[in-house]
């Protein structure tokens, strides 16, 4: 009878939609005891600069850190070029699993308001700042320019003389040394390097100056063969404390920059808190803290529920500068 059907198929209905519930609890379990268990293999942490850099020094303390309070192994992979582009495109690209990360900075905004980039920082998931480090411009040793009056007349007076090195086309230092000589009406020749190229180039009389951060310049103006003559943020760098700013020396401009850690976007909740711990725990570190002070880095973490607005407001910043300068694509 077709009651008879009727009970059958409700019974192998019933007995069809418990297996269903069931594969799915043994699904959902198995996706939270993945991320509760992450990570179980080595988490790549991928620099925009090549080694030798400001951002790989960083980066590097940072992933030693993070690899002890993770138990798994933080790879540093460098991919330079396009001022941080490359780095960035490749991990956009990758599955939003946290073991593909890049560190970031404000580079993030430049790169896409150059035209590097089809995204802007929307399309990472943020986890924390790590770093505040102020852009400083340094000369040779033997240079004639004692501080940033003198490197500015000189410009002023020769217009395209003075060849300015910086980090690479897009990146910060790059925006930053076009804002800073643009506001004074100077004509440096600006010179694009790969980050640790350009350290190596001023110390070798090709360029005059750079624009750089101060762990890529630490070791060199200890040995006395690079100068700083001045510090492009809102305070002096704990590192070289005795180097006035922009602002001391009469110039009303900074740049500070940010450096944080982000990740694809959809990653889980759970694997970008366990990451954001293990950054915050690192950078709180009195052995982090130690190396800021030695290499010409602020410690600074910020969670990630406060650093999105930090990027958010810097980003709308780099955006009018840029602007100003004439080097924002349509």
């Amino acid at each position: 009878m077709d009651h008879g059907f009727l009970t059958k198929t409700g019974t192998v209905r019933r007995a069809a939609t418990a297996t269903a519930v069931a594969a799915l609890a043994g699904g959902l379990a198995l996706g939270a005891w993945a991320q509760g268990d992450y990570p179980t293999k080595p988490v790549e942490l991928n620099v925009m600069f090549p080694a030798g850099s400001s951002a790989d020094v960083v980066a590097r303390l940072l992933a030693d850190g993070m690899a002890k309070h993770l138990g798994q192994p933080v790879v540093v992979n460098n991919r330079p070029g396009a001022g941080g582009a490359i780095a960035y495109k490749y991990v956009q690209a990758q599955k939003p699993d946290g073991y593909t990360l890049v560190f970031n900075s404000n580079s993030v905004s430049t790169v896409y308001y150059s035209g590097l980039t089809p995204f802007d920082y929307k399309a990472f998931d943020s986890i924390a700042r790590v770093t505040i480090e102020n852009p400083v411009i340094a000369v040779k040793a033997d240079s004639p320019w004692k501080d940033l009056k003198e490197l500015v007349a000189h410009a002023k007076q020769k217009p395209g003389e003075l060849r300015l090195g910086n980090s690479g086309t897009g990146s910060h230092t790059h925006i930053t040394a076009v804002a800073f000589f643009g506001d004074q009406k100077a004509e440096p020749l600006h010179v694009p390097f790969a980050a640790a190229q350009v350290v190596t180039s001023l110390l070798g009389g090709h360029i005059d100056a750079l624009v750089q951060l101060p762990s890529a310049l630490a070791p060199h103006v200890r040995a006395g063969t690079l100068r700083i003559v001045g510090v492009l943020a809102s305070k002096r760098d704990p590192a070289f404390p005795g180097v006035p700013t922009a602002i001391e020396q009469g110039f009303d401009f900074q740049a500070d920059m940010w450096r944080g850690v982000a990740a694809p976007r959809g990653t889980p909740p759970a694997v970008l808190a366990r990451l954001e711990k293990a950054i915050q725990k690192t950078v709180d570190s009195p052995e982090f803290k130690a190396q800021g002070e030695k290499n010409g880095y602020i410690a600074a973490f910020q969670p990630a529920s406060e650093f999105n607005h930090t990027i958010a407001t810097e980003d709308a910043l780099l955006a009018k500068l840029m602007t100003r300068v004439g080097m924002k694509q349509p």
